[in-house]
């Protein structure tokens, strides 16, 4: 048996499957491709997480593409974060190309152009379907990390969420928590220290300076109502096909903290509101990150351990999670040992450093008599590939240098017309895209204030009135006690003896 026999023996006995399965791609040897040595990722381990890296310009865009129409195929829904904004052409078929039916002669599997079911939505003012939490949904703990505060600040905002829960008033938006919090140290004092303890007035102004950070990165328009119902993520169409739910995110990329804030909350939400699904055949919804290295770069310690846990305890939802990133060492240690499929494309040695990360990255891999795989990394074409799966038993599969299958979708963007279709056509735009602005903490609080301030100014006017009666009647019992001097005089001057003595004295002088 020869060398490629053997090969081919290696790759489809390690890749073979009982259930459902995407195969990727055919496996390569010796820079040639073995045509039917099918790489094949089970569905069933689908949601134990993957990566997707490689230099830019090698294919990981496309590799993505590859894996959400597939998942589409099998009725599974998708989450694409598009950074770049080259994902909508997801909608469209494929022109076709000679080159992708050549691809695919080699590969040995079919190519089908044709369209996908999917819907734009937006953190931002870009056309979409927009994507809104609450903060009370938000959370003390999940704001805290966020924001990046110290324990004594997140303490405050856990009895500012008490407070909110205790006298019924709704937190939705950024406005109604920057509110409370400068209640607290202001016209509330008095009732936070009697209720809850003193408030520091420098921790809740550290506290504030952080939610403007925040809201200058755009939060304002992502914190509020209506919220988004993150069931809406598992739709299929009428075909059983699942929707390939594009985040279109090309506005934000210098806004690394609100894509980390939006991340975190949609994880926690889904993790809350799903269900524990088990050793089940299929994930419930896959989510690919791209530009991964948004997260990670600008997250806070606090905000790793937490995307650490979901990662962790996330996939009992059959929630996978997927990063796309230029090179796995911008994906934290922790994060990337729990990620069972590994799809690498070249990475380029142009420096001591790019070598240096080349032989980590190699190590990430198991160890192959068919590759160098150091050697592999550096020497693969465009849309060409390391791929390591998990089979069905959670074991790796053999590693595999593929050429990757092309999409079935158009590799380009929607053009304007085909984009206003699409959002015209979305029953989900005209769900979420009405503003609410309810009453909430904020207008309360400020008719709170309103009255306080009307019953101090009723109070200060009956005080202004009882001082104003009282030096009325100081003044009157002044004046009484001056007539009340005069008073023997007068009754002397005016009574029956003093004038009979008068008119005596009169009587004798007038008879003389």
């Amino acid at each position: 048996m020869s060398n490629t026999d053997n090969f081919f023996k290696y790759i489809t006995e390690g890749n073979s499957t009982k259930g459902d399965f995407i195969a990727v791609g055919a496996a390569m040897l010796d820079g040639e491709t073995v045509t039917g040595a099918h790489v094949k990722i089970p569905l069933k381990t689908m949601n134990r997480h993957g990566l997707i890296a490689g230099a830019t310009g090698t294919g990981k865009t496309k590799s993505l593409q590859v894996l959400a129409e597939n998942l589409s195929d099998k009725g599974v829904p998708v989450l694409l974060m598009d950074i770049k904004g080259d994902l909508s052409g997801l909608a469209q078929p494929s022109p076709g190309h000679e080159k992708i039916n050549e691809r695919h002669e080699k590969i040995g599997l079919p190519f089908e152009a044709k369209g996908f079911p999917v819907e734009l939505l937006t953190l931002s003012e870009q056309n979409g379907v927009r994507l809104r939490a609450t903060v009370s949904e938000f959370g003390p703990v999940l704001l805290s990390r966020v924001l990046d505060l110290s324990e004594t600040q997140s303490g405050i905002v856990s009895v500012i969420f008490q407070y909110c829960d205790d006298n019924k008033l709704p937190l939705l938006d950024l406005k109604d928590f920057k509110k409370i919090l400068q209640y607290a140290t202001q016209e509330g004092k008095a009732e936070f220290t009697e209720a809850y303890g003193r408030i520091s007035t420098a921790s809740t102004g550290a506290i504030l300076r952080k939610v403007v950070e925040l809201e200058q990165q755009g939060a304002e328009l992502f914190f509020g109502e209506k919220s988004f119902d993150t069931q809406d993520l598992l739709r299929v169409d009428e075909n059983g096909r699942g929707y390939i739910n594009i985040l279109r995110l090309t506005d934000i990329q210098d806004k690394p903290k609100l894509f980390s804030t939006f991340m975190l909350s949609l994880l926690a939400e889904i993790y809350s509101t799903f269900p524990e699904q088990g050793d089940s055949d299929r994930p419930e919804l896959i989510l690919f990150i791209d530009e991964a290295h948004l997260i990670f770069n600008e997250a806070s310690k606090a905000l790793l351990n937490q995307i650490e846990s979901i990662v962790k305890l996330i996939r009992s939802k059959g929630v996978g999670l997927y990063f796309v990133t230029q090179n796995p060492t911008d994906v934290p240690e922790a994060v990337l040992g729990q990620l069972g499929l590994k799809i690498q494309h070249a990475l380029r040695a142009f420096t001591a450093k790019d070598r240096k990360a080349i032989k980590l990255t190699a190590q990430n891999y198991p160890d192959s008599e068919y590759y160098n795989t150091t050697e592999v990394l550096t020497s693969l074409g465009i849309g060409e590939a390391l791929v390591s799966a998990l089979d069905e038993k959670g074991r790796p599969t053999p590693l595999a240098a593929t050429m990757m299958r092309a999409p079935m979708s158009r590799m380009d963007v929607l053009t304007d017309n085909e984009l206003s279709a699409l959002l015209a056509n979305s029953k989900m735009v005209k769900k979420y895209n009405d503003t609410i602005d309810r009453e909430s903490a904020y207008e309360m609080l400020n008719e709170k204030i309103k009255e306080a301030e009307a019953e101090e100014a009723k109070e200060k006017a009956k005080k202004e009135k009882a001082a104003l009666e009282k030096a009325a009647s100081k003044r009157k019992t002044t004046t009484t006690r001056r007539s009340t001097a005069m008073n023997p005089i007068v009754k002397v001057l005016t009574s029956a003896t003093f004038i009979r003595s008068v008119f005596g004295i009169l009587t004798k002088v007038l008879k003389k």
